[in-house]
């Protein structure tokens, strides 16, 4: 066989790329990746069996997702022009990202892919740390807005993986001195207390939101959303893949995002179960769990490692923040008795002393 230096043909900034990891771990309770424990209803109802039973396999599906957009518009309550349509988030990253170029400013801790596909498509990433209280570093970033003139800022709020919201004053802030495109992806707004930023479209040309299907239910769909005036989709509209949502994925949404009560109630239930653990752990000694805005709790414990061994020896997977936030874990809201075999586990382990 002929050898080639594959390593050598590689991009030099691919060759120091890490992969996004995201293992399957055997385990009773997953709580490790922020998904809703609830489907929007049952996929193998009649129901959804209409709706799929009309896609038509040996054609490619509609390019523009005129339909799902309209019934998204409508819950949202925009106007399906100012839509456009992702296979996830992570896609409408690399296109905001393919379209108008870096710098690409983003604070730390946060969502990863912000830094890895500005890395993989050759951008440069800028990351500001946050402030002792998880909030935006105001001044910090405005220093950094004046001397490395990014042309996309990224704000995860609530953030992923801290659980809280940004000042909505510092994100005004933000937006009013960057020249370029401020990017508030809402992935876990459903889950808030706060409005959001959609009524600031308004008032901001500037201003991008993100918005996905993946944390209520739908993670399976793969569908993710930006929300900006006409121009902004305009041009990110050109990058974006012909035909990227299946017509599978459409057929199901447009069924399940029908059904606002049950998506409604199903909010509601993980909103009272992420107050229940809140409450709980922070009973537990040794446990510092975060204030959430979120469908996840970040909290701290001496052990992480530990903690997070003797939780999956039974039966409980949580993620792992080490390398990201030191000492912290993060779990998501799972079911009722999700939750319970969490905080029974956890009690368990410093009932002990140790895990």
């Amino acid at each position: 066989m002929q050898k080639t230096n594959i390593t050598a043909l590689v991009r030099p900034n691919i060759r120091t790329l890490r992969a996004y990891e995201a293992k399957e771990v055997p385990c009773k309770a997953k709580l490790d990746a922020n998904e809703s424990p609830y489907p929007l209803a049952d996929c193998r109802s009649r129901k959804f069996l209409i709706p799929l039973e009309r896609v038509m396999t040996n054609r490619y599906p509609d390019p523009e997702a005129k339909e799902l957009k309209k019934v998204v518009g409508s819950y949202f309550g925009i106007s399906s022009k100012n839509l456009l349509q992702g296979n996830g988030s992570d896609e409408l990253i690399s296109s905001l990202i393919t379209t108008f170029g870096g710098p690409v400013l983003y604070p730390v801790p946060t969502f990863s892919m912000y830094e890895i596909i500005s890395q993989a498509l050759g951008e440069k990433g800028i990351a500001v740390p946050l402030d002792r209280s998880f909030d935006l570093d105001l001044e910090r970033v405005l220093r950094t807005i004046r001397s490395q003139n990014p042309k996309l800022i990224f704000l995860s709020s609530p953030n992923n993986p801290t659980g809280n919201c940004f000042s909505s004053e510092k994100i005004v802030k933000i937006i009013e001195k960057s020249k370029g495109i401020v990017v508030v992806d809402e992935a876990y707004q459903p889950f808030s207390s706060q409005k959001g930023f959609l009524p600031f479209l308004k008032d901001y040309q500037n201003l991008v939101i993100m918005r996905t299907l993946s944390k209520i239910g739908l993670a399976a769909l793969r569908l993710g959303f930006l929300i900006a005036h006409t121009e902004i989709i305009r041009e990110v509209n050109k990058v974006r893949l012909p035909f990227n949502l299946n017509s599978l994925s459409q057929a199901l949404a447009i069924t399940a995002m029908k059904d606002k009560k049950r998506l409604r109630s199903s909010i509601g239930t993980i909103i009272r179960e992420r107050d229940r653990l809140q409450e709980e752990m922070e009973k537990i000694r040794g446990i510092v769990s975060f204030p959430s805005e979120a469908n996840f709790i970040l909290f701290r414990v001496k052990d992480p490692d530990g903690v997070y061994h003797s939780l999956l020896r039974r039966g409980v997977l949580v993620r792992n923040m080490q390398g990201t936030i030191k000492g912290c874990l993060r779990v998501t809201v799972g079911t009722p008795e999700e939750n319970t075999l969490f905080l029974k586990g956890l009690k368990r382990i410093f009932t002990k002393g140790s895990p």
